[in-house]
């Protein structure tokens, strides 16, 4: 979000108001969800894009925590390795991403800001299977 007018910054500003509002009510949405391609990366991107603010921060990884999510869609085109899926065009093997983002956005710490990805993550990006490389 660099480089942005006043026009613009109001404009996101007044989103994340709306946005904020419409999750007080609880309105239902369905979740985005951060799959096994982000461990041992974790690219930052979508961070920047998220209007409320739902992604935490674990050592290895990011999680989206499901009931803050408001399916913005905002975060999926920015991360560069495709981590990020809606809930419901999850490939099937990555169904149990679900649980995990659940578990582990109560534990982990709540990221705003983006950040330089992982020292690893060129080496990570394109590799399968990572999962046990979680610490849980």
């Amino acid at each position: 979000m660099k480089n942005l007018d006043l026009g613009s910054i109001f404009y996101i500003f007044l989103l994340q108001f709306i946005l904020k509002s419409l999750y007080i009510k609880k309105v239902v949405f369905m979740a985005f969800v951060v799959t096994e391609s982000c461990i041992k990366c974790k690219y930052t991107d979508c961070v920047e894009v998220c209007p409320v603010d739902c992604f935490y921060e674990g050592p290895d990884f990011l999680v989206i925590h499901p009931d803050e999510c408001i399916d913005c869609a905002l975060c999926e085109p920015e991360c560069p390795i495709d981590a990020i899926y809606s809930e419901d065009e999850l490939p099937s093997d990555q169904i149990e991403f679900i649980e995990i983002n659940a578990r582990l956005s109560d534990v982990y710490e709540n990221i705003t800001q983006a950040k330089e990805p992982l020292p690893t993550a060129e080496e990570y990006k394109d590799i399968k299977n990572k999962k046990e490389l979680i610490d849980f």
